[in-house]
């Protein structure tokens, strides 16, 4: 037995173009090179530019793959971040039609393994056709698979209407409020392609690969996983949650700008008390109207606590600039306990430093899992993207931290119960257990020696599979 875990394997990495996705897998990749294994990591050369400048790794092998012209994608896009969420469908397109660039890889490189993501349905079967093992590694956690449901599920059509997705399945067998809202799947049937739904993407991915991992652990959702296991008929094993291990360095910028941009920051949040500061940031990808924004950004304000709010400058979807998001005159009258800081910030490092308490976040699955890194306590605005409306459910179950309350049907809030949901969060008595909760995260978030256990039994996973013949 020893002999056989301790064979070097080639393991192919191929994540969807989303920068999410992309960051996660390359972190795996990084462990399992470090274990001595042979690491291809495909994607497409925007892509691989940006992992070779965040972060270096000799030990992992870029294979670029140029991506194919879609009619309706701009020319130059290779991620769902330089995309509004209507033109993502044409990005699936033209991933899909990477498939015989990857199927000549697959067959002509000698990899044992293929790790692949729930876009790309066609790998696995490609894989096993190739004698190759393939494993779907979700960068969500285990409760939002369940919500999703087993392969024959996904492929019965019995949940066709955005309506069909604002409950709790039948087949989830503990308590859980974790469901859509009506405006935020509404807003997802935008991004799926009409040949191939994301929901036969997955059936895919899942019933045709060997095992199944995601970006999670049994410590924070046993339930969940032991479900996922029940449900999907094979093997399902968490490689952990990828928790940063540090805030000394972070990833999309050069180091010089970087440290720059974080001695103005930290310079703003020396000058507060501990655990007072609201952190404010909605990703990469996250684009609510203007209407939203501002109605935001007046709760904020009606708050009264200082805060960090970080603005990206992505066009939103009705063509505005991230830059006119404020309301006119928000500056001036928050500046005395308020930052509002335009383009890239040290995240991490924010999160990190003891001036702050809580974050107002989108809810997608990194940031919620670097914020209880650091048990921060969470203020959850869903982004109403992807996995992002059940992760805020998630989390608001889990009491570590309490969602914005909005209209089931339009998505639609008030300034003032904003505001008062900040204060319930950050200051007030009856938010006390929620701040806690929080805290008592970095236990399982921020515990490096548990998550690198679980890739060490990822790894042991592979390590030990039969060849696949």
């Amino acid at each position: 037995m020893e002999s056989k875990d301790q064979k070097k394997l080639h393991i192919a990495m191929f994540p969807w173009l989303a920068y999410g996705h992309l960051m996660s897998y390359f972190e795996v990749s990084k462990f399992l090179a470090q274990k001595g294994h042979r690491i291809s990591f495909i994607s497409t050369p925007k892509n691989i530019t940006r992992l070779r400048s965040s972060s270096f790794s000799p030990l992992i092998d870029f294979v670029e793959l140029p991506l194919p012209t879609v009619d309706g994608l701009p020319e130059s896009a290779e991620s769902t971040s330089e995309l509004p969420i209507n033109k993502v469908p044409y990005l699936k397109k033209a991933y899909d039609l990477l498939k015989p660039s990857v199927t000549h890889f697959i067959e002509h490189s000698g990899v044992n393994w293929i790790v692949h993501d729930f876009i790309c349905y066609w790998v696995p079967r490609v894989a096993t056709q190739l004698g190759v093992n393939s494993v779907y590694f979700s960068v969500t956690n285990a409760n939002s698979l369940v919500f999703i449901g087993s392969p024959s599920e996904l492929l019965s059509n019995k949940r066709r209407r955005p309506e069909d997705f604002t409950v709790v399945p039948e087949w989830v067998d503990y308590p859980s409020n974790v469901a859509f809202k009506l405006h935020e799947m509404v807003t997802h049937w935008d991004c799926m392609d009409d040949e191939v739904s994301d929901f036969q993407r997955l059936a895919g991915a899942i019933q045709d690969c060997n095992f199944v991992t995601m970006r999670s652990c049994t410590e924070f959702e046993s339930d969940a996983v032991s479900l996922l296991r029940k449900i999907y008929g094979k093997p399902v094993v968490p490689l952990g949650l990828l928790p940063p291990v540090s805030a000394a360095h972070q990833h999309g910028v050069a180091d010089d700008r970087g440290d720059e941009t974080w001695e103005v920051l930290r310079g703003w949040l020396e000058n507060k008390k501990p655990n007072s500061v609201v952190y404010i940031a909605f990703g990469t990808e996250v684009t609510p109207s203007l209407e939203l924004m501002h109605e935001l950004a007046h709760g904020i304000e009606k708050s009264g606590l200082p805060f960090i709010w970080v603005v990206n400058n992505r066009p939103l979807v009705e063509g505005v600039l991230g830059a006119d998001i404020i309301p006119p005159g928000f500056q001036t009258r928050v500046e005395d306990r308020g930052l509002v800081w335009r383009g890239w910030a040290p995240q991490l490092k924010i999160l990190a430093h003891a001036s702050i308490g809580g974050f107002l976040t989108h809810c997608g699955w990194s940031s919620v899992v670097e914020a209880l890194r650091f048990g921060r306590v969470l203020i959850l605005f869903s982004g109403a993207y992807s996995d992002q409306p059940l992760n805020a459910r998630l989390m608001h179950d889990k009491r570590v931290g309490l969602e914005i309350p909005r209209d089931e049907r339009d998505g639609s809030f008030t300034s003032d119960s904003v505001a008062e949901l900040i204060r319930r969060v950050m200051v007030e008595k009856e938010g006390e257990s929620i701040r806690s909760n929080a805290w008592a995260m970095k236990e399982i978030f921020g515990n490096v020696e548990l998550n690198n256990r679980c890739l060490d039994e990822f790894t042991r996973t592979l390590e030990t599979w039969p060849t696949s013949t």
